[in-house]
């Protein structure tokens, strides 16, 4: 979570909270759930997994690592494309940038 959306002061008084019994919390506004909707709810947890990534624990130089994390979101998924385009530049017949085939 982002720090600067946050608060350590809680706006929340929790002993009235936690006081109240299942009576008296207002539910009016919240539509009644049915059998129906049960049958047609997706149980998901945490994050998929990418069916082709391997996770694996990588010694990075820490100026290279840091770089990238300055980047912003995504820095893993850079790092990924970057060491394809290597990987595959590096292939038995790749095309070089002069055009020459390796």
């Amino acid at each position: 979570m982002n720090s600067e959306f946050t608060s350590s002061n809680s706006q929340t008084d929790w002993q009235r909270l936690d006081a109240m019994t299942d009576e008296d919390i207002d539910l009016s506004d919240c539509p009644e759930v049915t059998p129906e909707m049960f049958a047609k709810t997706v149980v998901r947890r945490g994050l998929p997994v990418a069916r082709n990534k391997t996770q694996v624990t990588l010694r990075l130089d820490s100026d290279v690592l840091e770089w990238f994390k300055s980047q912003g979101r995504g820095y893993q998924t850079q790092i990924n494309q970057l060491l394809r385009a290597y990987m595959e530049a590096h292939q038995p017949g790749a095309k070089a940038k002069d055009g020459v085939s390796t």
